[in-house]
């Protein structure tokens, strides 16, 4: 059930005096609408207020939250952490529809609304991940809303099989498909790709690709994407997790590539995560590319890191960035909100009349001090209801 309630006297960013905000049914009422007497207050006495946080790039199957620590014994590589992983998840119960639910409860609280969040999808462990997320998102009902994606991270081509169990995970409830380095996982870009695209333009899904080849292959990979992008008519439904070649060719090259991205519709999504590259907020901006940044793994067998806060997850992005002024650090958030917003294909987000009442109210003056200061989350609305307080679910 969607909710109604009056915030009054909250700032929002860019206007130049607090306002009262009316929610009406889950969404953010016109100026002129009358509040019912009995509604919900939440004053909000000059806290800024922003859309809900969208993470559109995270692992919630893997987590290990809320169950004891286990410290990180993987090696170095890609391939040492996609082993340690396998060798070691049943020993620990992954999936755990458990942990995800404690996760995702837990960014609830800090303001994150919406997630996507990628699945593993393979033949030793079928879809159990799927249903494992699936039983989580519903215990969550109501607090932060779950998009899956099915995600063949041990390979397509060279792991039999998954190709038709990605098929079936899209009749599961997946909505968008995944894959990872067709040239560096699987050694066969052509026909990981081909088989991608030809799932998805069937289904009518979406991808969303971890793309970590770097240098001049992960550029042809991407070349490779865009060309089947157009072809399959998936313009804005095709996603570059990671897209690490794009901080390690020259800078005309960079350039290239992100105008074919442009042209292709193609979105990039980046979590600033340990040393990897992280594409520029500017620079994507002028180019006409659309960024978005998730979490990527938290607290799992990839690593001990990360904590579900996207104000923290903007920061990184922001700093990683190295820019300091505020109308740059803004698109570090907005990559948050706004560009994740965009590339989950979520419609009426954001802040004006006739927006879902996805809400965060923090103690900042502006979207810059919020994303520098990352201040506790005063309030979080979900669909119109008051569904966090002071970081406690209410």
């Amino acid at each position: 059930m969607a909710g109604s309630v009056l915030v009054r006297q909250a700032r929002l960013p860019g206007r130049p005096a607090a306002e009262d905000v009316l929610v009406l049914d889950g969404r953010i009422a016109e100026p002129e609408a009358t509040a019912p007497a009995d509604i919900a207050v939440v004053d909000a006495e000059g806290l800024l207020l922003l859309p809900g946080f969208v993470d559109a790039h995270c692992h919630v199957d893997k987590t290990l939250w809320s169950g004891p620590w286990v410290p990180h014994a993987a090696g170095p590589r890609l391939v040492d952490r996609i082993a340690n992983e396998r060798a070691r998840r049943t020993e620990l119960g992954l999936p755990s529809a458990t942990h995800a639910a404690a996760l995702l409860a837990h960014m609830a609280t800090l303001g994150t609304t919406r997630v996507r969040t990628h699945t593993d999808v393979d033949p030793a462990t079928g879809l159990a991940g799927i249903e494992a997320v699936a039983k989580a998102a519903a215990a969550v009902a109501g607090l932060v809303d779950v998009e899956q994606v099915a995600f063949p991270q041990d390979g397509v081509i060279r792991r039999p099989g998954t190709l038709e169990l990605l098929e079936e995970a899209l009749a599961a409830g997946a909505t968008t498909l995944g894959g990872i380095d067709p040239a560096g996982v699987d050694q066969d870009p052509v026909r990981q790709l081909d088989a991608l695209f030809d799932l998805a333009a069937r289904h009518g899904a979406g991808i969303d690709m971890h793309l970590h080849d770097t240098g001049t292959l992960g550029a042809w990979e991407m070349d490779l994407v865009a060309e089947r992008t157009v072809g399959h008519g998936l313009q804005g439904k095709v996603t570059l997790s990671h897209a690490d070649a794009l901080g390690t060719v020259p800078d005309s090259e960079r350039h290239r590539l992100l105008d074919v991205l442009a042209e292709a519709g193609i979105n990039v999504v980046t979590a600033a995560v340990y040393n990897v590259p992280v594409p520029s907020v500017v620079e994507l901006r002028d180019r006409g590319v659309t960024l978005a940044c998730g979490s990527d793994g938290i607290r799992d067998l990839w690593g001990p890191y990360g904590n579900g806060d996207m104000l923290e997850r903007a920061m990184h992005v922001a700093y990683r960035n190295g820019v300091r002024r505020d109308e740059d650090i803004a698109l570090a958030l907005d990559a948050a909100t706004y560009g994740a917003a965009r590339v989950l294909g979520l419609s009426s987000y954001g802040l004006e009349p006739g927006s879902v009442a996805d809400l965060v109210l923090v103690p900042a003056r502006t979207v810059a001090e919020a994303v520098v200061a990352r201040p506790p989350r005063a309030v979080v609305v979900k669909n119109g209801d008051v569904i966090a307080r002071d970081g406690r679910l209410v």
